[in-house]
């Protein structure tokens, strides 16, 4: 089952939603969204009004595939509220840069915070309806919406604002007014500068001459021959001097022998097989 969200401000909302529903009628909502019962879906300010398809159930006395219009209604945020959150987000860049271009930063409840707000619905701060036979609230069909909505958040962050009574234009356009909001507006609708030609060796290189004569025999000697005798290194006059510096048994050696000593033999083995070969 796929997953509905992947931001931070999706699952959040999620999490709210788990704190006071029920986890089977989750668990069902869950199904009925993932299995396209939801027949319309559609965000309207601070409304969510879905229909979705129900089951057939003798027990209620659905014996028809029925049709339930499902309503969330979110409390919006008053506006004298939100004039004062904007002023505290246009203060901060992290925040306004991330606005500007779509997205929720993740230190944006700071700003509601405060003034005593929350952007992100916490329980009591919408109420949900269903006019199905379910005298359960939220019942599997308000939980299928739960998840489409986190859905819609997680690919229209500002959609958020509107649930809370601000259009995603208002929003915008008061940030933008603001003198940092001015600033960056100018750099987000600037026009790219036109590239221009480089003079770089990387882009261009340079046409070297070659001399008309090429000798073979210098150009793979090259300038100063290699020595056609090889002089024979003189032996260490300490063997495994590197071993000895470092202090006999270390931890890995598990022996009762000195390490210090099997090595020293070593090196002397390799030396003298060395020695044969440069004979």
């Amino acid at each position: 089952m796929p997953n509905f969200t992947r931001t931070w401000w999706g699952d959040t909302f999620l999490s709210t939603i788990e704190q006071f529903t029920d986890s089977g009628r989750l668990s069902r909502g869950r199904t009925y969204a993932n299995g396209r019962k939801v027949q319309s879906f559609e965000i309207e300010g601070e409304r969510v009004v879905a229909e979705v398809r129900g089951s057939v159930n003798p027990y209620y006395g659905v014996y028809t595939e029925p049709l339930y219009t499902t309503v969330l209604e979110f409390e919006p945020i008053s506006r004298p509220k939100w004039t004062a959150v904007i002023a505290l987000m246009a203060s901060k860049v992290s925040v306004l840069s991330k606005l500007l271009v779509g997205e929720i930063p993740d230190n944006i409840e700071e700003s509601f915070e405060t003034l005593g707000l929350h952007l992100l619905p916490q329980k009591g701060d919408f109420t949900s309806q269903c006019n199905c036979p379910d005298w359960s609230n939220p019942c599997k069909h308000i939980a299928g919406v739960y998840y489409l909505v986190a859905a819609e958040l997680d690919r229209d962050p500002l959609k958020l604002f509107e649930l809370r009574g601000l259009s995603r234009e208002d929003l915008l356009a008061e940030l933008s007014k603001t003198p940092l909001g001015v600033a960056l507006s100018k750099e987000l609708i600037a026009e790219p500068a036109a590239a221009e030609p480089s003079e770089s060796l990387h882009t261009r290189p340079e046409v070297t001459v070659l001399e008309q004569q090429v000798s073979l025999t210098h150009f793979w000697q090259g300038a100063s021959p290699l020595p056609s005798i090889v002089e024979t290194p003189q032996p260490a006059n300490v063997p495994a001097i590197l071993v000895k510096k470092q202090g006999d048994f270390p931890p890995f050696w598990q022996r009762n022998n000195s390490f210090i000593e099997v090595m020293e033999d070593f090196y002397t083995r390799v030396r003298t097989k060395n020695n044969s070969l440069l004979d």
